[in-house]
């Protein structure tokens, strides 16, 4: 999808059709140029509602107001109702929120999220036929808008929105297609076009590190794990970010073995580690001031002769022991090993994780709601805060002492699920946090993306499937470090 950007007023560009967003029901406004048409159709110009009229070649859709978010989700809505036609360009005006032209760019994002599709297995495509946006700088207020920024913001939105489209490419793709190799293999590809560094563990390499617990998940599978290491590294980098992803390939939840219904889209459950592919593609090709540094465990969770048990005592990287009860809660294991070898080999200002960990966290919050944990208020805060921002939806929840005395073990130094069936999104990361180490202790969250990660129906800007939750929230956060003093924690 191609966007020009231009300063001629919309009357005079040529497209097949244009599409008008009407802000806070304000069918008066003079953009809407068919004001009876429109009452007879009975648009009412709500959030996401559209009205296309052909004999005009226009467009509507409702947005509640210029804040981005809206926007966000009136372009992805305008985007989808010309999906099945022969479109192949449009124009559009520019909306700023009282001047911020953030809103441009969540504009943009919203015209590339909203086109996604992902036909890979089908015999018959639907892919949208738009192919060219023309962007005038004939502002919704009347307001002038310088075009260089307009412009800067154009290329960071198609960045971001591809990253997010690139993440939710390999969430969708099968377990029988995307293995932890491939996933290996797409990082390659990827750090190869992008200029980022790659290294690839194997499991040669994964047992000379100790990691026996992320090895235990694997070893019922068929396919090998691997541990994929990105690195992007600029000239003087105003801070180090460490990002780690859980890459279940496939969980079919080991020797306790989930129920048929849960087992069905269990590809979803590589999110984290793809989220941490498309965060590292969006921060190589916007080229930020930061240094970032991308884990991904991939593993595959399967039953098998070989399997890891429940009763088993498997030892982590660390050194710290855990009691196993239920192999189903195998991605906190990965994420365990994973994020001792991510501590000891970079030592960073700020350490995320990305994980689909938890039913819990969708019992807690729903499904389109990302919770953020950590030992550190202003951290946590700082993810909800920059999601927000980006257009996604993120609430904290609390870390507390009586929880973490359910994850308790009487034989080893941790159970790996907890004694009660209440809290188990919390509990979750309490025990992740028995494997961050002091120096990272108040630089750390951990984000649970199980909600909207992926997700059956369409919502907002997201399709059916994959959403690529947790990729603009992070490059959002990254962006806004490389304009501020990042050392204080």
């Amino acid at each position: 999808m191609n966007f020009e950007l231009t300063v001629l007023p919309l009357d005079t560009i040529d497209a097949e059709i244009e599409v008008i967003i009407v802000v806070d029901n304000n069918l008066k406004h003079n953009f809407v140029q068919d004001k009876k048409l429109l009452k007879k159709a009975g648009f009412s110009a709500g959030q996401d509602e559209t009205c296309l009229l052909l004999g005009e070649g226009r467009l509507y859709v409702g947005a509640a107001s210029l804040q981005s978010a809206a926007i966000r989700t009136a372009a992805a809505s305008a985007i989808k109702a010309l999906k099945g036609s022969n479109y192949k360009s449009i124009k559009v005006a520019t909306y700023t929120n009282e001047g911020c032209t953030y809103t441009l760019r969540a504009m943009v994002e919203g015209f590339i999220l909203g086109a996604y599709t992902f036909e890979t297995y089908k015999s018959k495509k639907n892919e949208c036929k738009i192919d060219h946006i023309s962007l005038s700088l004939e502002e919704y207020s009347g307001l002038k808008i310088d075009i260089e920024k307009a412009s800067l913001l154009i290329h960071k939105a198609q960045i971001t929105a591809d990253a997010t489209n690139f993440t939710r490419d390999i969430v969708n793709t099968t377990p029988d297609d995307c293995y932890p190799a491939v996933m290996a293999s797409i990082a390659e590809g990827m750090a190869e076009d992008t200029g980022l560094s790659c290294k690839i563990l194997k499991p040669k390499e994964l047992k000379k590190e100790n990691m026996e617990t992320l090895l235990a998940v694997a070893r019922a599978s068929r396919h090998t794990p691997r541990v994929i290491h990105l690195t992007h590294i600029p000239k003087k980098p105003k801070c180090v970010v460490t990002l780690v992803g859980k890459g279940l390939t496939y969980d079919s939840g080991g020797l306790s073995l989930k129920p048929a219904d849960f087992m069905v889209t269990m590809k979803s459950d590589k999110s984290g580690g793809s989220t941490v592919l498309g965060i590292m593609k969006a921060v190589a090709e916007l080229d930020l001031p930061i240094e970032v540094h991308g884990f991904v465990g991939a593993v595959e969770n399967m039953i098998g002769g070989d399997a890891y048990k429940p009763d088993d005592v498997l030892v982590a990287k660390n050194g710290k022991t855990i009691e196993i009860r239920n192999t189903d809660a195998e991605g906190r294991l990965v994420l365990a090993d994973t994020l001792c070898y991510a501590q000891q080999e970079v030592k960073s200002d700020y350490l995320f994780d990305f994980a689909t960990l938890t039913g819990a966290s969708v019992v807690a919050v729903g499904h389109y709601t990302s919770t953020i944990m950590g030992n550190n208020k202003e951290v946590q805060d700082l993810v909800v805060k920059e999601a927000h921002n980006a257009g996604e939806l993120a609430t904290a929840l609390d870390f507390n002492p009586y929880l973490k005395k359910t994850i308790k073990s009487e034989i080893a130094d941790v159970c790996n699920i907890s004694n009660t069936r209440y809290g188990g999104a919390i509990t979750a990361g309490q025990f992740l946090s028995e494997f961050i180490d002091k120096k990272h202790a108040d630089k750390w969250a951990h984000i649970d993306i199980a909600g909207p990660a992926f997700v059956e129906h369409a919502w907002g800007e997201n399709p059916f499937g994959a959403s690529g939750a947790g990729v603009r929230m992070m490059v959002k956060l990254i962006e806004n470090l490389a304009k501020e003093d990042t050392h204080k924690y």
